[in-house]
């Protein structure tokens, strides 16, 4: 059985509505935004936070897809391990199961976007995709494919 810390489920919780989670801070204090360009890997943050991801890339590209379209809020990890919230994308704020995210899961990406950050977490507007290299984390070489459920 999967067990969630109470602090994981109120952030999956919180951020069910990513919307909700921005707009709610904005009217309780005001969020300035900080314009950044960034380069990581599109992913699906409650697979990636609850532990259960821990092979990135191709071994858990359709799940990715599966949780994105499933209404699990969609995220950039960067380099240095830093995880964005992506509740914007190109102009729409309907993020959940938004067909652009579904196909660049688990891709490298760098991309223009305005970074919000508010009590440890950053959530990203992203202006634009500058480059799309692309599933460049050729784990399923290592781990296999990751069976859904297993």
């Amino acid at each position: 059985m999967l067990r969630i810390s109470a602090p994981l489920l109120a952030l999956t919780l919180s951020l069910s509505a990513p919307g909700l989670a921005l707009g709610a801070a904005s009217t309780a204090m005001p969020m300035k935004a900080e314009s950044m360009e960034l380069t990581g890997e599109v992913i699906d943050t409650w697979c990636y936070l609850s532990g259960i991801m821990y092979a990135e890339g191709t071994a858990h590209h359709q799940c990715a897809i599966w949780c994105a379209a499933g209404g699990v809020p969609v995220g950039l990890l960067t380099e240095d391990g830093d995880v964005y919230f992506i509740v914007e994308f190109e102009g729409r704020s309907d993020t959940l199961a938004d067909p652009g995210l579904l196909e660049i899961q688990t891709h490298q990406i760098s991309i223009d976007g305005d970074v919000y950050e508010r009590d440890g977490l950053k959530y990203l507007s992203v202006n634009k995709v500058l480059k799309d290299e692309g599933i460049v984390n050729l784990t399923h070489e290592e781990y296999g494919i990751q069976p859904f459920g297993e």
